[in-house]
């Protein structure tokens, strides 16, 4: 695992949750992960990962922050399904 996906992995499951998070870094975060993402019309990005798949929805400015905690905990909880938490949340 990249250096950088390490990192966006750590924020993700940080306590507080951290705003700043780039979407941008979550979709290589789940690419560098092994996942297949796919953007959808309706504005999504479909997962797929260790057999698992979610959607989740891409914010209007891709290159922002996000700053929703409900979407970060929604990306925490697929991680964890998917066996790809940090060693220290096993």
């Amino acid at each position: 695992m990249s250096h950088h996906v390490e990192h966006t992995l750590t924020q993700i499951f940080s306590h507080p949750t951290p705003h700043n998070i780039h979407w941008r870094d979550i979709v290589h975060m789940f690419e560098g992960l092994g996942a297949t993402c796919e953007e959808t019309k309706k504005d999504h990005l479909k997962v797929k990962l260790n057999g698992h798949e979610m959607s989740f929805p891409v914010p209007k400015h891709a290159g922002h922050a996000l700053d929703n905690d409900h979407e970060i905990a929604d990306i925490r909880r697929f991680l964890k399904t998917c066996g790809c938490a940090p060693a220290s949340e096993h």
